[in-house]
């Protein structure tokens, strides 16, 4: 099949999962923010979110996404490695054209995904899952916030995930259009830019959020 035996299919399936995770971040990032103004309008929007059919399926589309983006990730790497040969081990000055997130992006995935765990075992695995399970929630979502910012580990852990996720947002995103063929340099120089603020704009969003919960609540 093309898009797994071509290098560019599997390019344009990185691309298209990528943009999809993308949209997912920003709007959980919304959905957080409700937290800040109105804690009931945050629990009712866990209640509408919660373990009905079309959460259920908006789970496993988003747990799809990951996976698909994680194994095509490694496997695009390995691609890499391979085409460049010896040339991988040679120690040389990175050109100055190459950003740094673009040399570090697995690296930078990997980080977001230990973050990715972490947030799941935090929130998902005490929320949607109990109630998948046993039919019901006892507590409301913001009583699962104030738990788990109440800890002092918990927002330094959280700003580096946010880090990592800013540097391979700002990477992540126009490559995705690059690899679904928006190459030419004015383009480029527009979605890179674009980027840039979609990038910060949701990991400073994040950062405030966690600030807030960790200080304020």
């Amino acid at each position: 099949m093309w898009l797994t035996n071509s290098s560019v299919g599997r390019k344009m399936v990185m691309g298209i999962t990528g943009l999809f995770l993308v949209l997912f971040v920003t709007f959980h990032v919304l959905m957080n923010a409700v937290a800040l103004f109105s804690p009931e309008g945050y629990n009712a929007v866990c209640r509408f979110l919660g373990a009905n059919w079309y959460a259920i399926l908006g789970t496993l589309v988003l747990a799809a996404g990951f996976v698909i983006h994680i194994i095509y990730s490694f496997w695009l790497t390995l691609q890499n490695r391979r085409a460049r040969g010896n040339d991988a081990y040679q120690v040389s000055k990175r050109p100055a054209t190459v950003e740094w997130a673009s040399q570090n992006m697995l690296v930078l995935g990997i980080i977001v995904v230990c973050f990715l765990v972490l947030h799941l075992v935090q929130f998902w695995a005490k929320m949607q899952l109990p109630e998948l399970i046993n039919g019901h929630l006892e507590e409301e979502g913001m009583y699962f916030i104030e738990a788990a910012f109440s800890q002092p580990w918990v927002l330094p852990v959280y700003i580096i995930g946010f880090i990592a996720l800013w540097f391979h947002m700002t990477h992540g995103f126009w490559s995705a259009f690059q690899s679904l063929g928006a190459n030419n340099d004015t383009w480029l120089n527009r979605l890179k830019a674009t980027s840039n603020v979609w990038a910060t704009v949701v990991c400073l969003l994040f950062a405030i959020e966690a600030i807030w919960f960790t200080f304020m609540l």
